[in-house]
């Protein structure tokens, strides 16, 4: 199944693993230690995530390391980009109109 960035942080759990991959790469035993899931539903959250490209997979010696990758991210800010541009009019709008309400009661 091909999954996009949008799935993937779709769901809190894999939200909260990327905040935590962003900090430090991690093992998925100790992603597992910050959550209550077991240590197959954490696997199956990082699988999705590296599916898309969320996180990449270094091997050290016997370890795997899960690493945030950011770039991916860019998708969703480009996505975010009109959105953002429509909600900064709106602020902008409303602070307008906040200080001719405030204007007139002077």
């Amino acid at each position: 199944m091909r999954r996009d960035v949008f799935q993937a942080i779709a769901d809190p759990t894999r939200r909260a693993i990327l905040s935590l991959l962003a900090l430090q790469a991690m093992t998925p035993n100790a992603v597992t230690t910050h959550f209550r899931s077991s240590r197959q539903a954490i696997s199956k959250h990082i699988k999705i995530l590296a599916e898309c490209k969320l996180v990449t997979r270094k091997q050290t010696g016997r370890e795997i390391y899960y690493q945030f990758n950011p770039q991916k991210m860019k998708e969703v800010d480009t996505w975010m980009q009109p959105f953002r541009a429509l909600w900064e009019n709106r602020y902008s709008q409303l602070d307008n109109v906040l200080k001719n309400l405030k204007s007139k009661e002077s």
